[in-house]
């Protein structure tokens, strides 16, 4: 860092609202915040004295960046958008593309039941939920589909389906269905998901009975196990006895350089679901709490009313939000917050330690490695390749930055060399490293390679050819006789021992995991697109979103083998299935004989 430059900059800082993006030494961001006033926020990182997180921060702090902007609603908008854009390695902690699921019920003329994730694609549909999980999801809408037929197909077909004869849809492809009908299913799913379900549990009994005296036993246990799974939805943690509305309740709690943030999802008294983070704490705690909040209500929809704890600034983020903001001083909603803020610290308390102690282990074996070579080893990409008798040759290269992979960075690749291995590693290594530099690319610190001294000797030979010898340093990964790695060997074929109980061997292992297992799957999704690519692109009425629906539908090509027509026509039409069907019959007969 050269503070001279830095001192500079800060002292010419604005006293203004803005969004300020810190940078090491190769340019890239590595961390984006958000202030009320520029100067006085980004002059405290090199001022003073900071815990153990922020240091780590300031110490790969190079330069920065700032915007200025209106208000200090347009910086918070500001700091989201740039997170998201360059996904910094100190803010990336805390964007989760995760979603609950809902139980989607369509506005249509024939509406349908789904399991929907996204809430604001269809905005005229009615959704149920959160639930827990998918599994959740999946056993609530099995239990609607078997009290309501509502539609099922996606397209109304010419002709009833299978769930029209097993009475699980009322046929509307064939019959006039008054509308009247699908309204008052409406009605009672409606009452179902808001937790009525008297009038269910009366009628299953009430069938589950006539069942039994009409010595149809089958059936009547059909409809106990149905009734045993209504009232398991119902199954819930109520927190008390209150209709006042729905809201989310979030709170957080910092200790030893680490944050935890505590959220409950309330809908009519009764905790639905808990979400929890606890990740490091690199900025100041309160702006990462609100850039929590922004992040989080991208992928998720409002509740009516967000409650938060006292000493949260709202005032930016009541711009930003569209749901109402409350900070409770007693009451109910102070009672959520108290037991949120309880979970956030007990929560912080059991995991510490396991984040810490492996916070800890990364961090050791990073400085192991770079020991090892005598070089900074902070950034480092492996290679590995798969083959089937040189068919779908290919490689995967995974790429770890201070031990932790950057998915984002990961590169997948079809070879034309399939002659061995090391013609392979060459191949791959001249196509990563060459667009490298061609482009200005960031260049790694290391390259880890797989298959001792032949593949160094042929990484190398690339890597010196391409001038690149004094940028990358090269190393293998050694293995014992059970295929474990349990050293590295130098350029010169230096064998360098790894202590098995160290955190650099079990990172060695992570990496070599990882990136044979991109390999596999890259090359076992080739080999699947080939197998059908013979037979259905050749069948007549069958499109790229016809096969692409086939095989969604029935998971794999076997299985698709073994559908007959009818199951076939429950996903494309009818005359288009019978040729799917005559073609796999007929490859059969062809195999057979």
């Amino acid at each position: 860092m050269d503070k001279e430059y830095i001192r500079s900059k800060l002292v010419n800082l604005p006293h203004l609202p803005g969004s300020y993006q810190m940078k090491d030494k190769n340019g890239e961001i590595i961390y984006v915040g958000k202030a009320k006033d520029l100067h006085n926020r980004v002059n405290q990182y090199f001022t003073g004295a900071h815990d153990f997180k922020t240091t780590k921060l300031v110490q790969n702090i190079e330069d920065f960046d700032f915007i200025v902007t209106a208000s200090e609603k347009e910086a918070l908008v500001l700091e989201i958008n740039l997170i998201k854009k360059y996904r910094p390695k100190y803010n990336i902690q805390f964007i989760d593309d995760s979603s609950y699921p809902y139980i989607k019920l369509t506005k249509e003329t024939y509406p349908r039941l789904m399991i929907a994730r996204d809430t604001r694609k269809d905005r005229k549909a009615r959704y149920f939920g959160p639930l827990p999980d998918a599994g959740a999801a999946k056993d609530t809408l099995k239990i609607l589909q078997s009290l309501y037929p509502f539609r099922r197909c996606t397209k109304i077909p010419d002709k009833v389906c299978l769930y029209y004869h097993l009475g699980q849809c009322l046929g509307p492809c064939e019959y006039e269905i008054d509308p009247a009908v699908y309204r008052d299913m409406a009605d009672k799913t409606t009452r179902f998901m808001n937790g009525d379900t008297k009038e269910v549990e009366k009628d299953l009994q009430k069938k589950m009975a006539e069942a039994s005296e009409a010595l149809e036993f089958e059936k009547a246990m059909e409809y106990r196990d149905l009734l045993a799974s209504v009232k398991r939805s119902l199954d819930k943690q109520n927190i008390e006895n209150d209709n006042r509305g729905d809201r989310d309740v979030f709170a957080w709690y910092t200790d030893k350089g680490y944050m935890a943030i505590t959220g409950f999802l309330v809908r009519k008294g009764i905790i639905l679901n808990k979400e929890f983070r606890l990740r490091p704490l690199y900025g100041d705690a309160e702006d990462e709490f609100g850039a929590f909040l922004i992040q989080y209500y991208q992928t998720h929809p409002y509740a009516k009313e967000l409650v938060l704890p006292a000493g949260t600034d709202t005032e930016a983020l009541q711009e930003v939000l569209e749901t109402a903001i409350f900070i409770p001083q007693k009451g109910y909603r102070r009672k959520l917050i108290e037991m949120c803020l309880e979970n956030a610290k007990n929560q912080l308390d059991l995991k510490f330690r396991s984040a810490e102690r492996q916070d800890s282990l990364t961090e050791e074996a990073v400085r192991s490695l770079s020991e090892l070579a005598g070089t900074d080893m902070r950034r480092i990409e492996l290679f590995d390749n798969s083959h089937i008798s040189g068919a779908f040759t290919v490689a995967s290269c995974v790429v770890y930055e201070d031990g932790v992979p950057d998915k984002k960075s990961y590169r997948l690749y079809k070879l034309h060399t399939a002659n061995s291995d090391v013609d392979s590693m060459k191949e791959v290594i001249y196509r990563r490293y060459f667009r490298l530099l061609s482009e200005e690319g960031r260049m790694p610190d290391g390259i880890l390679v797989d298959g001792g001294m032949t593949q160094i000797n042929a990484a190398k030979e690339i890597i010196d050819s391409l001038g690149l010898t004094d940028t990358i340093r090269i190393m293998g990964l050694v293995k014992d006789d059970h295929h474990n790695t349990n050293a590295l060997m130098d350029t010169d074929g230096t064998v360098l021992p790894v202590d098995k109980n160290s955190g650099l061997f079990f990172l060695l292992t992570r990496m070599q995991d990882e990136v044979h297992r991109t390999a596999i799957s890259y090359h076992r999704k080739l080999r699947s697109k080939a197998q059908t690519k013979s037979i259905l692109d050749e069948v007549e009425g069958i499109g790229p979103k016809r096969k692409k629906a086939l095989l969604k539908a029935f998971g794999s090509f076997a299985k698709l083998k073994g559908a007959s027509a009818e199951e076939i026509a429950e996903v494309i039409p009818a005359a288009a299935a019978r040729c799917v069907f005559e073609a796999l019959h007929a490859e059969n007969e062809e195999e057979a004989g």
